[in-house]
């Protein structure tokens, strides 16, 4: 089989769960990517892709209104930037992993992507701007009753990306040793 194929992007949506580094694992070891042309460099690329919550959502608090008729909408800056950088931690961290794993793939053709938002939303429109050939997502297996409360961001992309969409499921399906 050839060293190559013919994808030209390949988005794997990274969240920090070891389901989504597995996805990005079996992306790496299956999937190849256009070798550039002579005459250009336009090789395929893996793009690494993770949605923040907004501060908001993320820290699930709000500090609130003063008591007694104060500002409903105060917003107090250190506290969102306090959220801000903490954010930008967790996401430095779960990239330094993926980059850890792409190592071991001697893959080198990697860039990163990062927006703030609803991971479902997001990723969608992020396939569709950076005109993907497919997204790989891992799945985390929720059961009926936790996916009616929490949705499922691989079946809603499953249904709404516009490239194909490979959902990498299960904690076995990535041999681990690579």
């Amino acid at each position: 089989m050839s060293e190559y194929g013919n994808l030209g992007v390949v988005v794997v949506a990274v969240d920090g769960s070891e389901e989504s580094m597995n996805a990005l694992r079996w992306a790496l070891e299956n999937l190849k990517l256009r070798s550039p042309t002579p005459d250009s460099t336009n090789a395929g690329s893996f793009i690494i892709f993770h949605v923040q919550s907004p501060p908001s959502i993320a820290t699930g608090l709000n500090p609130g209104s003063i008591p007694f008729g104060g500002p409903s909408d105060l917003e107090v800056p250190a506290f969102a930037a306090a959220i801000e950088a903490h954010q930008k931690r967790i996401t430095d961290s779960i990239l330094d992993h993926a980059f850890g794993i792409c190592s071991q793939f001697n893959q080198t053709e990697v860039s990163t992507h990062v927006v703030i938002g609803d991971p479902k939303e997001k990723i969608c429109e992020t396939v569709q701007d950076l005109h993907a050939d497919v997204l790989v997502i891992g799945s985390r297996a929720f059961g009926p009753i936790k996916r009616m409360f929490l949705g499922s961001v691989s079946n809603y992309c499953a249904h709404h990306a516009q490239c194909p969409v490979i959902i990498i499921k299960g904690k076995d399906v990535v041999n681990k040793g690579n």
